[in-house]
């Protein structure tokens, strides 16, 4: 299995990082590609049995979209192929329209999916999660979800058509606090605003990733430790004495 991790250098907020290193730590034969803004991404040669990228800054969003905008076309190849993403946190608003600020700021972003984000710095944004995932569209098998929130945005389709989204939320806000819809599912691509990280909060989930990039052999390390402590905080969230927004 073969993952590249993009940017790590400034892609490293809320230590969503960890996200990898519980595969590193879970799947002893994966190999790990950490692409530097100044690199030339794996993927525009390859295709990386997964491409992940987790929250950065708002300055290094602006970096992070002109470097990927030479290779819009391959990303774009590469989702329409079943080409697998996790992306966490406002890595997401990278391949929206664009990110417009309160000021008057406009970022143009990647403008892959057609999704406006709106941005208000003096305004930050706090709740846990808890939401539901389709892990076989078959037979409708669904696990929860749990994590947190923390950001400056929320992000609006526009006029077309979304995307199915990637989690369906049971508490707390979903791409924005007027829809349920959290995140983006395309293919294999998955984005969401979620962080906690969030494949050390939700193993099941973890293991899921494994599979479906090629490591259904491996398992969650600590895996008791982990489900424990992901069904403690399952129940929590269920709870409705539970308090969602800080």
């Amino acid at each position: 299995m073969k993952i590249e991790i993009l940017f790590p250098e400034i892609c490293n907020l809320y230590g969503e990082l960890f996200n990898m290193e519980l595969i590193r730590k879970s799947c002893s034969g994966a190999e790990f590609i950490e692409t530097n803004l100044n690199d030339e991404p794996l993927f525009a040669s390859e295709e990386p049995d997964l491409i992940y990228m987790g929250t950065m800054s708002e300055k290094a969003q602006e970096m992070v979209i002109e470097k990927l905008s030479q290779y819009k076309k391959r990303i774009t190849e590469l989702i329409s192929s079943g080409a697998h993403f996790l992306i966490t946190g406002n890595a997401l608003e990278v391949f929206g329209r664009k990110i417009a600020d309160k000021d008057g700021t406009v970022v143009k972003g990647l403008d892959i999916f057609p999704f406006t984000t709106e941005r208000d710095m003096m305004n930050r944004f706090n709740s846990l999660y808890l939401g539901e995932f389709i892990s076989d569209a078959d037979t409708g098998h669904t696990m929860k979800i749990a994590g947190f929130k923390s950001q400056f945005t929320h992000s609006y389709w526009n006029d077309e058509a979304s995307p199915a989204p990637l989690f369906h939320t049971l508490r707390g806000p979903g791409l924005n606090p007027d829809i349920k819809e959290e995140g983006i599912r395309v293919n294999n691509f998955m984005a969401t605003y979620v962080i906690g990280p969030l494949l050390i909060l939700n193993p099941p989930f973890a293991r899921y990733i494994l599979a479906e990039c090629g490591a259904p052999e491996c398992d969650v390390v600590f895996s008791d430790a982990a489900m424990d402590a992901y069904s403690a905080r399952i129940a929590e969230y269920s709870d409705e004495s539970t308090g969602f927004y800080y």
